[in-house]
């Protein structure tokens, strides 16, 4: 079988080589990992704000191959939802291919809502094929609603992943893996799943190795590239095998000054601006409800980010149309920033393309990691 290197992302960029776009919309996890320590599950990004880019990307001649739903949560974890993604995505963008990057939990289930929803391949993230070491893997699965003993889970699992990859292909949606690799945890497996996901009429194996922490806060180094070619040679006997030789960079997180994860806003050519609830300017402190005023911030003519002005905001009171105004007072802002809000008010301004990011830090520190500065995906 062929081996083939890992392209380097490209994503978000003005490439002419076609790339898929990830779209990290869907909120909901099936499972943690042991190793992702204390760090927290990623905010999802907003549908509304994964069109607005996919638009501005295409606007500015970026030439998209398709799109990928995968993360921070599951697709199947809530598929309703998901539902309204693809339905959504359908409508607006018939012509891009689109695919699930998915556990697999409930995916046989799922055929006919896929083909339903023209989704043109899924891939199954599978590290292990085995109880043991899925118990090793994860602090817990959840097949349904309702937790599930880790051992039953870690069965259940490897028994859907089996019965959605032939779903699959009975259907004709083509399917591939991919495999997180942690140094001296399932190494030994890789052969294994490529292996197993051959017998299954899978198409290709992607290797991916991750550094963790452990339970005593220490540490656990990603495998060498050595290792990961090792594994590739290995696994190539059995399937198309893509390699990555250096850990995943996570590009579509960001770590915020005051800690806690959230998915990237992005600037787009109409909205370049970052809109900010303070009452002295120094810190992010007003409820989004009390502000009249904002402070916006965005590029100068030298692309470094700065306050650009103070704007008036829509008097309180009003009702739902208060926050329609303040969506079209607001309408050159990708993201807004508050330390508190309500739940329909974010409803309402996402459906106008403005995402609010309730923080409680300094506006300098936010704002300069919004442009890019700062430590990115790091904690």
């Amino acid at each position: 079988m062929a081996i083939l290197p890992f392209p380097e992302s490209r994503q978000g960029c003005c490439c002419k080589a076609p790339e898929w776009l990830t779209l990290p919309v869907t909120p909901q996890a099936a499972a943690r990992s042991r190793f992702s320590g204390k760090e927290k599950l990623s905010q999802a990004m907003p549908l509304h704000g994964a069109l607005a880019w996919i638009a501005d990307l295409l606007d500015r001649g970026t030439s998209i191959a398709g799109l990928n739903i995968h993360g921070p949560g599951d697709p199947l974890a809530a598929m309703a939802m998901t539902g309204k993604i693809l339905a959504m995505l359908r409508e607006q963008y018939p012509a891009l291919p689109c695919r699930l990057t998915t556990l697999g939990l409930g995916l046989a289930g799922t055929i006919d809502l896929l083909t339903e929803w023209q989704v043109t391949g899924v891939t199954l993230l599978v590290d292990a094929v085995d109880v043991r070491t899925i118990r090793q893997l994860y602090a817990w699965i959840r097949p349904g609603k309702k937790n599930t003993p880790l051992a039953l889970a870690a069965g259940i699992l490897i028994d859907d992943q089996a019965r959605g990859a032939a779903a699959c292909k009975a259907a004709g949606i083509p399917v591939s893996l991919e495999t997180t690799v942690y140094a001296g945890v399932n190494e030994q497996h890789v052969e294994d799943i490529a292996r197993w996901g051959s017998g299954l009429g899978v198409e290709s194996l992607r290797l991916r190795p991750r550094f963790g922490w452990l339970e005593n806060g220490d540490m656990l180094p990603p495998p060498p590239a050595v290792t990961m070619a090792d594994l590739a040679v290995s696994a190539g006997r059995h399937l198309q095998v893509v390699c990555q030789s250096e850990p995943a960079k996570r590009g579509d997180v960001v770590s915020l000054p005051g800690g806690g994860n959230k998915v990237m806003p992005r600037p787009t050519r109409d909205r370049p601006n970052v809109a900010v609830l303070s009452a002295h300017g120094i810190d992010i402190d007003l409820h989004l409800g009390h502000a009249i005023k904002a402070l916006i911030y965005g590029p100068r003519e030298d692309g470094l980010a700065c306050l650009l002005h103070v704007r008036d905001l829509p008097e309180p009171g009003g009702g739902d149309n208060r926050w329609h105004q303040l969506a079209e007072t607001l309408g050159d802002c990708f993201v807004l920033l508050a330390s508190s809000a309500g739940q329909k008010p974010r409803d309402i301004l996402a459906r106008h393309g403005l995402e609010l990011l309730l923080v409680e830090d300094t506006v300098e520190g936010t704002v300069d990691v919004l442009f890019g500065g700062g430590k990115k995906g790091k904690k």
